[in-house]
């Protein structure tokens, strides 16, 4: 017997692929959906999963920050690339993430990196998939 819990399930339909549409089942998200690099009007697959996982890592460093008796600063902020790429076994992906977290100690702000890095379920769902890097500058 699992002791999992489903906290929530994003419902999301998608047509046309990368050139089609992607909405959610409560209205939220509804987005047109383009090819990177090319000529179409909406965002694509890359830059949402960018979106979803640094928004994700945010809220697991202010977890990771709390258990230490912190508050992050207002202007935590992470620039997140994701690079899809191609190789002789076809398609792939990469991620970096940069983390700016000022008036924070490297140090301090390393160790909640790294802890968010452990629980965030992005990270955790990427860890030996993808190539992936998360850096403090």
């Amino acid at each position: 017997m699992s002791d999992t819990q489903t906290l929530y399930t994003a419902d999301v339909y998608v047509t046309g692929g990368r050139d089609g549409a992607a909405k959610s089942s409560d209205g939220r998200l509804d987005v047109k959906l383009s090819s990177p690099g090319g000529r179409g009007q909406g965002t694509n697959p890359e830059q949402l999963f960018a979106a979803g996982w640094s928004a994700c890592f945010q809220g697991a460093m202010a977890i990771a920050a709390r258990a230490k008796g912190l508050t992050l600063p207002p202007e935590l902020a992470i620039d997140a690339q994701i690079e899809l790429r191609q190789g002789n076994d076809g398609f792939s992906l990469a991620a970096r993430l940069t983390v700016h977290v000022p008036g924070v100690s490297p140090e301090v702000a390393r160790q909640i990196i790294e802890t968010a890095h452990r629980t965030c379920p992005y990270s955790k769902s990427i860890k030996g998939n993808i190539d992936a890097v998360v850096a403090l500058v």
